[in-house]
């Protein structure tokens, strides 16, 4: 005759799939254990809980062991029962309720005189101002080209000084750039059109493009955007001819076109603002 096995009885374990080890068990939702937790305070049976919220003794159970959770139309009772606020039962804080810290401080504040209150109100509000600044986007300040270059350029220097300034919300790309210009014109169509803006990052002293590059040039008295060739500066759109220089003739190179500027880039006026409060 077979002898009869003895099963140890255990708690059924979940296997994670992955790992093929007894996963962790899942802590139990905050509303469970303090519905544990002020029971046993107020040193109340779970009959006696489920009795006063007239449901069943194994609901309570249930709770306690997060198998299930006080349906949302239970919770002022059970808070009555349990002699605590929803946000005491929800493990929350209460925005209504003073710390000690906060207490003193309106305990300071009230032996304040007027002049005394308005400079600290000032002080707070200008902290959280601040605040918010840093917590605002990034931005980038370039220089800004709205209209064509002045006659009587002749330094790539001089131009610096006739621009105003422009907020972006900070890339990677936009902060290689060094400038904004504008377009003007409808050479370099389709790809950059009239009114378009475009970043420029300014070519160190000495170096040039690379043939088909996209620069913006100063010659003479005007600023081009075109395509660098070695044979000269071409235009996009092929009713333009190519523009060729002799040695008398001053090119100057402001730098490389990096991209058209999206409109959705610029900043907002209140980030502006804000940005301005930390950096100026």
């Amino acid at each position: 005759m077979m002898g009869r096995r003895a099963f140890e009885s255990e708690k059924a374990r979940v296997i994670d799939i992955h790992t093929g080890k007894p996963a962790d068990e899942a802590p139990l939702p905050t509303i469970c254990e303090r519905v544990r937790y002020y029971r046993t305070l107020r040193k109340i049976e779970q009959k006696e809980l489920a009795r006063q919220l007239n449901i069943t003794p194994n609901s309570v159970s249930n709770w306690e062991c997060g198998r299930s959770r006080p349906d949302v139309s239970l919770l002022p009772e059970l808070c009555r029962v349990l002699e605590i606020t929803p946000f005491e039962l929800m493990g929350m804080h209460n925005p209504a309720v003073y710390s000690e810290h906060e207490r003193l401080h309106m305990d300071k504040y009230r032996k304040l005189a007027g002049r005394d209150r308005y400079l600290v109100d000032n002080m707070m509000d200008s902290m959280l101002v601040m605040r918010e600044a840093e917590n605002s986007p990034k931005l980038i300040r370039l220089p800004y080209f709205e209209k064509p270059l002045a006659a009587g350029i002749g330094d790539p220097t001089e131009f610096e000084g006739l621009s105003e300034e422009i907020y972006l919300y900070e890339t990677d790309e936009y902060r290689r750039a060094d400038y904004v210009f504008r377009v003007n014109g409808d050479s370099m169509e389709p790809d950059y059109r009239s009114g378009d803006l475009v970043l420029v990052e300014r070519v160190p002293s000495g170096l040039t493009l690379q043939e088909g590059e996209i620069g913006a040039f100063i010659v003479g008295n005007e600023m081009y955007i075109k395509e660098y060739r070695a044979d000269g500066l071409h235009s996009l759109n092929k009713k333009y001819d190519v523009l060729k220089f002799d040695a008398d003739q001053a090119v100057y190179l402001i730098g490389k076109v990096l991209t058209v500027l999206d409109p959705e880039s610029i900043a907002s006026q209140s980030d502006v603002e804000r940005f301005l409060l930390l950096h100026e």
